[in-house]
């Protein structure tokens, strides 16, 4: 056994030493959380000398055993490195978070549980590690979800999320059989050769196009993209450490699995369309929806759900080093969102100021919409991305960017100045000029790891790209005239009759989690708790 390959077995020590500590019987729990702290850092430090070693030497895989095996490549580097630095943060905030809790000890068992399944998802080199490991996540959050078994809420979320969890175990466990019949092997760098030889012939095989079709619906299912998706709205029932935990490679499991998986994905267009359709109109749903929240942790809960709806949709585009970017970016602001929510009101009340002005009119909205537009093209081609055949990054960075419209509409107020539009559009093409950089950056590190130069330019894939653009082009200028509902007050005209209804049915997600509901407790209506 070589030194590289006794380093590369090492880094199961700290997904180990939170799997020994999750078995452990009730204990001290501030002793306990030390512990679980100990265990992260642990896979934090193993995680930084492994992806060393992949950067000077490139990708490492353990010898094949019976059903284990470790696959440690730049999509693994970047993955382990940010759920051991995401879960060691939340693993040291639930330490006084939870202090004086009756449950603190199983909390942190449970915890540390389901961590170590998450690190051993991702390092998995072998698709029955893979599979076991996929399906311990699912039951670990499924408890994490019911720590305060009292709750009849928590109780509901745990029941819809454990449904769609095993649509997706059946969907990945039928998917590995038929890979295994169709290759020969288990092991990942085995069915990736095995893949290039079926790219290179040019014709997908049946069971193949299938595998790849249910390998999609478990990432969807995995990432409670719609219909499935309401139980992910209903985590507050749980401690926040829990919804902070889910940024750590839970909720984006599904679109690690789409990377994984990449190769033979991107050899079947149903599949791809598949995350392209349900990716795209969750995205758009979500964000509506969002909009009309007004409690800070539901917001971010349908925030969630409609960035892993971007981020599929960009798998769907063939946009994989994106989509990663997409992960790492939006794990590391959640968990933070999530673990900072409590003092939002604080920080909104330091921060406030008033705005005569009100928000921007939809001319002017309208306006900075194109400009963004304009500037992402303009932008993009200055970088060296030849977005004619890269479409679908114009499009993704138009989306991105939108978010600026608010901040270029308020420069072009009733008496603007050329100093303040200039400063204002110097900004933006800062920003959009850095997010070009940092994704191809990303694409540099992830050569020979993910499909490179496979973004789609079919008809379908336009097609998607021009309504998802044009949508969110329009809930841009118009959010601020139908994601309110305000009366008649000072001489200022009340909201729409329309827009207020629309401010409804929209507040409360079209009511398909309500659906949900009802069809869960149809199908399960015991053993749920009344509140006292």
């Amino acid at each position: 056994m070589t030194t590289t390959t006794l380093l590369l077995w090492l880094v199961l020590a700290g997904p180990a030493a939170l799997l020994a500590l999750a078995a452990l019987p009730a204990t001290d729990p501030k002793r306990l959380a030390g512990l679980a702290r100990g265990g992260a850092l642990i896979s934090l430090c193993s995680a930084a000398i492994a992806a060393l070693l992949v950067a000077l030497g490139g990708p490492l895989a353990t010898p094949a055993l019976p059903g284990i095996g470790i696959l440690f490549d730049a999509l693994t580097a970047v993955m382990f490195l940010l759920v051991s630095f995401v879960g060691s943060i939340v693993v040291l905030f639930s330490r006084n978070y939870l202090a004086g809790d009756p449950g603190h000890s199983r909390f942190t068992r449970l915890l540390s549980g389901t961590l170590a399944s998450v690190l051993l998802l991702i390092l998995s080199g072998n698709m029955a590690m893979f599979l076991a490991a996929w399906v311990a996540t699912s039951i670990g959050l499924g408890q994490l979800l019911v720590f305060y078994s009292d709750r009849p809420a928590a109780i509901l979320a745990a029941r819809k999320k454990f449904i769609a969890s095993r649509l997706g175990d059946l969907c990945l466990a039928v998917a590995i059989a038929l890979l295994w019949q169709a290759t020969g092997t288990l092991e990942f760098t085995g069915l990736f050769a095995a893949l290039k030889g079926v790219a290179a012939a040019g014709e997908t095989p049946a069971s193949l196009s299938i595998a790849a079709v249910l390998i999609a619906a478990a990432a969807l299912l995995k990432s409670a993209q719609f219909p499935l998706h309401g139980w992910l709205t209903e985590v507050m029932e749980t401690p926040t450490p829990v919804s902070a935990l889910l940024h750590a490679g839970i909720i984006n499991a599904g679109g690690f699995l789409a990377l994984r998986f990449s190769p033979l994905l991107q050899l079947s267009t149903p599949s791809m369309d598949l995350l392209l359709v349900v990716g795209g109109f969750t995205a758009l749903f979500a964000s509506v929806v969002m909009l009309t929240q007004n409690a800070i942790k539901v917001a971010l809960a349908w925030s969630t759900i409609a960035q892993m709806g971007f981020m599929l949709l960009q798998c769907g585009l063939g946009a994989w080093p994106a989509a990663l970017l997409h992960i790492v970016a939006h794990s590391l602001y959640k968990a933070h969102a999530f673990l900072s929510s409590g003092s939002v009101v604080d920080i909104a009340r330091a921060s406030w100021s008033p705005s005569p002005g009100g928000a921007p009119h939809p001319a002017r909205l309208g306006l900075a919409v194109v400009g963004v537009l304009a500037g992402v093209a303009i932008v993009g081609s200055l970088s060296g991305f030849d977005l004619g055949r890269e479409p679908g990054l114009f499009a993704l960075g138009a989306i991105l960017l939108m978010g600026l419209t608010h901040y270029i509409a308020q420069s072009i107020d009733t008496r603007p100045t050329g100093f303040v539009i200039a400063r204002t559009v110097m900004g933006a093409a800062v920003v959009a000029g850095l997010w070009f950089a940092v994704q191809a950056g990303m694409a540099a590190v992830m050569a020979g790891t993910l499909p490179q130069g496979a973004y789609r330019t079919d008809a379908a894939a336009l097609a998607a790209i021009a309504v998802v653009v044009a949508s969110f082009a329009v809930l841009t200028v118009f959010q601020a005239s139908f994601i309110t509902a305000k009366p008649a007050k000072d001489g200022v005209a009340a909201t729409p009759e329309w827009a207020r209804a629309f401010y409804v049915h929209a507040h409360n997600g079209l009511y398909v989690n309500a659906l949900a509901n009802r069809l869960v407790l149809r199908l399960w209506p015991t053993g749920l708790p009344t509140r006292r």
